[in-house]
């Protein structure tokens, strides 16, 4: 799996690269998305992959499926995915290419996870807090996990903030057993 990502980071970086220079960044994360979406298709995606099938034939099956949708750029690297056997890493190409440009603006993806759904406000106040805190622009998630019994969980990036009901009692449980109470 590690090679397969690696293969669409690359092909990311590289489309970024593109659409930095030409300042068509937003068009290209559009079209990637829609395109990625297109030919999600279980059936579209054997047919395409199947090298039984000629390539030609595969070429003009993606032309249809995306016929007004995609930009000759954005056609070309996915023919260049296709081509060369990996149309099966377009939807990560199109995650990888919204992280690049996510970073480029600033924006760090967050999740918090609550016992019960959050309020408007709720996720509106959690976010400028983050915000306020990390010094980027936050996008949140919010999941429900009732085995929580309450508070949150929020990940921003690689960092776990855990002020959950099960965690407080996870770590109570380790201090009671560790002696160290």
């Amino acid at each position: 799996m590690a090679l397969r990502d690696s293969a669409a980071r690359r092909y990311a970086e590289a489309a970024f690269g593109v659409a930095t220079r030409d300042g068509t960044v937003e068009r290209w994360r559009t079209e990637l998305g829609t395109s990625a979406e297109r030919l999600a298709d279980d059936a579209a995606m054997r047919a395409l992959s199947d090298p039984s099938i000629p390539i030609d034939q595969r070429y003009m099956a993606v032309g249809a499926l995306l016929e007004g949708t995609a930009s000759q750029p954005v056609q070309n690297l996915i023919q260049l995915l296709l081509r060369r056997g990996r149309i099966a890493a377009l939807p990560r190409v199109a995650a990888e290419f919204r992280r690049l440009d996510d970073r480029r603006q600033g924006i760090t993806h967050a999740t918090v996870t609550s016992a019960a759904p959050l309020t408007t406000g709720e996720i509106a106040a959690l976010t400028e807090r983050l915000e306020r805190t990390s010094g980027d622009r936050i996008a949140l998630d919010a999941d429900i996990d009732p085995a929580l019994l309450g508070g949150l969980v929020v990940r921003v990036g690689d960092r776990l903030i855990d002020g959950s009901v099960r965690g407080r009692l996870e770590r109570l449980r380790t201090q009671l057993t560790s002696g160290a109470l």
